[in-house]
């Protein structure tokens, strides 16, 4: 068993790119009347597209960026605003 801590690099083009696919995601969401939070939660816990809506393609733009991805951009932004 290793106890060493271990590092997680991140790609800050990566990043960028997450954040953009959250914004368009959570704005079809949101334009088909569905919780965009709950929806893009259920996604990234599950790793099941079908949270996700094929309005304006966001199911296919989701899926072009990995789930950890997109966890990662979620708790920065979190962090970096409290």
């Amino acid at each position: 068993m290793n106890h060493e801590t271990m590092m997680f690099k991140v790609d800050k083009e990566s990043n960028n790119q997450a954040r953009e696919i959250l914004l368009a995601v959570y704005e079809a969401l949101k334009e088909k009347g569905y919780n965009p939070i709950s929806q893009i939660v259920g996604y990234i816990l599950s790793g099941d597209p079908t949270y996700i809506t094929n309005h304006k393609n966001a199911r296919s733009v989701i899926r072009k960026i990995e789930r950890d991805e997109l966890l990662e951009e979620l708790v920065k932004s979190y962090l970096e605003e409290n």
